[in-house]
């Protein structure tokens, strides 16, 4: 509601508007869908938004013969860049901020250190949720406006106050409803988190992905969280973290560009053939 930058990135900032149609839309819509329900089969927490641009940027350039000019690389190589350097500056925050309050905590003992932090992580948890809808819910704000101007509803991109609120909406229920395999790998698979980590961790990442929007960057999430969740939990001990399930979900984010590009292109041809 407060912020529309990164809506700006993906509706205007990635391929050229003037060459995106609704068949193009729904194709990369659909990619994303389905490569988000893949991984969340797996309880692999996979980046929306790199799947969202991955399957518009595949589709675009399918609909349109390969046909680079379309693209606008300043904005991809912005995306690129936050992608590389977010995830980096998760997990510094988190490994530092972690130090930070276990040095804090340390004259306390561990029960009323827990009861204090559990009641301060409603206010990280708070945050976290406010720029997670910051940047990601800002990636459904930017196609559906992007939408409306392909079907010549709008004549110039600003999303409308209809558009945030549905997005919000959508957001939260589908966080309810489908969530918890993700939280499950987030909150236990990685390593058992306690309320001095969540706190480390949520701090963190709600502040690179905040200071992230203010660039217009769209960036995954779900990496600056994993990050920050791994500087956190590492700030006591590597051997407190399961490597394995850091590797799975490194390797969910290394298919995610080309996996959702091909489910988008996969879902454009069925548009196209029977629509």
């Amino acid at each position: 509601m407060l912020h529309t930058a990164v809506a700006y990135t993906i509706g205007k900032g990635v391929v050229d508007s003037g060459f995106i149609t609704l068949p193009i839309i729904f194709g990369a819509l659909c990619g994303a869908v389905a490569w988000g329900y893949f991984t969340w089969y797996f309880g692999l927490p996979s980046s929306s938004t790199h799947a969202l641009i991955g399957g518009m940027i595949g589709v675009s350039l399918f609909a349109n013969h390969g046909n680079l000019e379309i693209l606008h690389w300043s904005g991809i190589g912005k995306v690129l860049l936050f992608m590389i350097i977010s995830p980096v500056c998760g997990l510094l925050a988190g490994m530092t901020l972690m130090t930070i309050l276990g040095w804090l905590v340390r004259p306390f003992a561990h029960f009323d250190s827990n009861r204090l932090l559990k009641r301060i992580q409603v206010g990280s948890a708070m945050f976290m949720s406010y720029s997670h809808g910051m940047n990601d819910a800002q990636n459904a704000m930017g196609i559906i406006t992007i939408a409306l101007l392909s079907a010549g509803v709008m004549t110039e991109f600003q999303v409308p106050l209809w558009v945030r609120i549905a997005s919000a909406i959508a957001m939260g229920l589908g966080t309810s409803v489908g969530g918890w395999r993700i939280i499950k790998t987030m909150g236990q698979k990685i390593s058992r988190l306690e309320p001095i980590d969540g706190c480390a961790a949520e701090t963190s990442a709600g502040t690179v992905i905040t200071i992230s929007s203010l660039f217009g960057a769209p960036i995954s999430t779900t990496h600056v969280i994993s990050t920050a969740i791994v500087g956190a939990v590492g700030a006591r001990g590597l051997r407190q973290v399961n490597w394995y399930v850091v590797r799975s979900i490194i390797t969910a984010w290394l298919l995610t560009f080309p996996g959702a590009a091909v489910c988008g292109i996969i879902c454009y041809l069925l548009t196209v053939l029977f629509l």
